[in-house]
């Protein structure tokens, strides 16, 4: 019983770290699968809505990096750290929300913690976004 107590904890701690490791990763999945979807809603086959919805969420994330190259102003680049950081608050809270639903009562609590953990990965996508697809400095 202990045992399985450590390896869900630890399982939480991995689920999390990986939430916020991708979470600025968030729209261009949104948009290739949201592409995918309505491809294949339309009658597309397999054969072209996993290269089209793969190839939308390239598509998006080479556009937000090329934007924050290019922009210098402090509002747009606020804006487009906030495009980037919504999908990632969605993603936050029900991540959060299921994980919380596991270990306490569906209710009002689980709401507010899945809130404030929804909160902090939005605010952590938008600090991280400027960074995408770069180095991190080493000293």
């Amino acid at each position: 019983m202990i045992l399985a107590a450590i390896i869900s904890i630890l399982a939480i701690a991995m689920l999390c770290k990986l939430l916020f490791n991708l979470a600025v990763y968030a729209l261009p999945l949104y948009g290739g699968v949201a592409t995918g979807l309505w491809l294949h809603s339309t009658g597309a086959g397999i054969v072209v809505t996993i290269p089209a919805g793969i190839v939308a969420g390239m598509v998006s994330l080479i556009i937000g990096q090329s934007l924050f190259g290019v922009v210098r102003s402090p509002a747009m680049l606020a804006c487009i750290g906030l495009i980037f950081a919504a999908p990632a608050v969605f993603a936050g809270y029900h991540l959060i929300h299921g994980i919380v639903d596991l270990v306490l009562a569906p209710g009002q609590l689980s709401t507010i913690f899945a809130s404030l953990g929804a909160a902090i990965v939005g605010v952590t996508a938008w600090i991280r976004v400027p960074n995408l697809g770069r180095k991190p400095v080493s000293r």
